[in-house]
């Protein structure tokens, strides 16, 4: 029956081996292909993790949050450590006088700095510069040293190492270097009238006389007169 086809037809029907090998390799092709795709898509088993109670966490992985939190408190502590403060009034001879909070535990000197220095020519004699101030006293520079109060052994009240005022029984109270306590403990003057009485000497610098007491505000004819034999300038 072959023979008696067209020439034509027999030539395109016949297999050679060239057209044989060229098939081969598209079907050695798509067959690898198609095993790649089937491998890729195949299904997989997950290993889904343990849940872990927070009780059974190693001390090693709390460590970390627990040291700063320690770390926190104890810098939380030393701020509040370090925020005690103290209020002095310097007065006298020194550069910028006035009441000046300062850190506790700070010393005369320390003082003397936040009042700008002390000028030039001042007498600083008896001025203990590293005694450790308390709250509420009051430094004078250059005034004559003075024994310190009475119920304040040692120097280490609220006055300070020189010219501090003199306590009762011992003498007229200095109105230059009086602290608003010594004040206070006068007849007739409490904590207010005492404040404005160390405010006024503040403000002016001192107290030139004993009459200058009656500008101070809150002090009349007779209060006055109760005082002038108690105080001196």
């Amino acid at each position: 029956m072959r023979e008696r086809l067209p020439l034509w037809l027999q030539d395109s029907c016949a297999v050679r081996p060239r057209a044989v090998a060229a098939v081969g390799v598209v079907l050695i092709c798509a067959v690898g292909f198609a095993g790649q795709q089937y491998w890729s898509a195949r299904p997989r088993a997950l290993t889904v993790p343990a849940v872990v109670a927070p009780g059974a966490l190693p001390a090693a992985a709390t460590a970390p949050a627990a040291a700063p939190a320690q770390g926190a408190g104890a810098g939380a502590g030393g701020v509040g450590g370090t925020a005690a403060r103290i209020v002095v009034d310097v007065t006298g001879k020194v550069r910028d006088p006035g009441v000046r909070r300062l850190p506790a535990g700070s010393r005369v000197e320390d003082a003397l700095a936040a009042a700008g220095g002390v000028r030039p020519g001042a007498d600083t004699t008896g001025l203990n510069r590293a005694r450790v101030l308390v709250d509420g006293e009051q430094v004078v520079v250059g005034a004559p040293a003075q024994p310190p109060p009475a119920g304040m052994a040692g120097g280490m009240g609220p006055a300070s190492g020189a010219g501090s005022g003199l306590g009762p029984g011992s003498g007229p109270l200095s109105l230059g270097s009086a602290t608003v306590a010594q004040l206070d403990g006068l007849p007739g003057v409490g904590p207010v009238l005492a404040q404005h009485i160390v405010d006024f000497r503040t403000a002016r610098g001192g107290f030139r006389s004993v009459e200058d007491l009656r500008q101070v505000d809150g002090i009349g004819e007779r209060r006055f007169a109760d005082l002038r034999p108690l105080v001196r300038p």
